[in-house]
């Protein structure tokens, strides 16, 4: 099975600011080694084009496009002749894409939630890249989150088919690296104001506490307002391709969990399946859903509050910090790589246009019941 895919996302050429780049990436190079065809529409905008650290796809062809009114005149066709179409989350003017692809393709229509806890808390004020009215417009909704969040999806928002699809990590650009530890934990993730009070109990407590180690966080966006420990280094900005060493020079890294994520549960962020495959020990908050991802304790340490982390800092042992760390790693390549969710998405595929035949065929069939009736 060849698949013709046409992905309609927020950026695939920067990770600046946007933790969706590394997850179409991962996707789209496991989708195009099994065959399929992939092409990736993004919106060119000033931040992501100043900001881009997309190596040249292989394989894959990303075009950029202008404005709203330029995607119908130059993709109509793509649209219209692809297997399967996705909108992502977060794309500018979303609603309007996706009432123009679902009103002209003629194969699978897929919304991708990247977002999903955002967009269940939001769809009732409004959101510029989804509407209520259109979920039951696609054959798919793909959801961030798992659990009983697909079902929910179906039963209260009409979706005809809602399926998991977390995101995953390359265990080729995720690995280990030989390094020496420079910094006892670390975070890397965009700034939000909701996850800041986290970060700052579970990493700049500890910091403050234990003045003799080191600390880090990257990541842009943060207010130039805050005021770090002095013993906390600050990085700006980590194209893709430092993702891994800069996991390696940690002993600990960081998970903090955005507010909506938390709530709603079963919400893994791309950052703790990539940490993982980097063999870096993951400290994380609690959130429902966790066990289903990673074994706590064994495969992840989970705390509440900044006693716990520095009694994880100073107490825990090397035997066991790289335990924790090799069992993680082993997880991520036995359940949660690219290949794993390509697959997964070929199957959501066939079962979606399964369905669409059967509903086809029922109808045709009470079209057929009809005329004889009438004769």
């Amino acid at each position: 099975m060849t698949l013709n895919i046409v992905i309609i996302g927020l950026s695939v050429t920067s990770s600046w600011g946007n933790g969706h780049a590394t997850t179409y990436r991962a996707l789209i190079e496991a989708l195009t080694n099994r065959g399929h065809e992939v092409t990736f529409l993004e919106r060119d905008v000033r931040w992501y084009r100043d900001n881009r650290d997309l190596i040249k796809p292989s394989g894959w062809n990303v075009e950029l496009y202008h404005s709203l009114q330029d995607l119908p005149r130059r993709f109509t066709p793509h649209v219209r002749d692809a297997n399967l179409v996705i909108v992502g989350s977060y794309v500018p003017d979303g609603v309007a894409i996706a009432e123009w692809v679902t009103a002209h393709a003629e194969g699978i229509t897929a919304f991708y939630d990247i977002d999903t806890p955002v967009t269940l808390a939001g769809l009732d004020q409004g959101l510029e890249y989804l509407s209520a009215a259109m979920i039951p417009r696609f054959d798919l909704y793909l959801s961030f989150s798992g659990g009983p969040v697909p079902d929910m999806i179906e039963d209260s928002y009409g979706s005809p088919m809602a399926r998991v699809l977390y995101c995953s990590a390359d265990p080729n650009l995720y690995r280990p690296h030989r390094a020496e530890k420079q910094w006892e934990l670390g975070y890397l993730g965009t700034y939000s104001g909701d996850r800041q009070p986290s970060v700052e109990r579970l990493l700049l407590a500890p910091a403050k506490a234990i003045p003799d180690r080191r600390f880090v966080v990257g990541g842009s966006k943060y207010p130039t307002h805050l005021i770090w420990p002095d013993n906390l280094e600050r990085i700006d900005h980590l194209p893709q391709h430092a993702h891994a060493p800069f996991y390696s020079r940690q002993r600990f890294t960081l998970n903090v969990t955005r507010a909506d994520m938390r709530a709603l549960g079963f919400s893994p962020s791309v950052r703790l399946f990539e940490a993982a495959a980097c063999g870096t020990p993951v400290i994380s908050d609690r959130w429902p859903g966790i066990e289903t991802i990673f074994e706590p304790t064994t495969e992840i340490l989970l705390v509440s509050d900044a006693r716990e982390v520095i009694q994880i800092l100073r107490d825990l042992s090397e035997e066991r910090r790289l335990a924790i760390a090799d069992r993680a790693r082993r997880r991520i390549l036995a359940e949660h790589t690219p290949d794993h969710r390509a697959r997964q998405l070929e199957a959501y595929y066939l079962e979606a246009a399964g369905r669409r035949q059967r509903k086809l065929s029922c109808s045709a069939a009470s079209r057929g019941a009809i005329q004889v009736a009438e004769m």
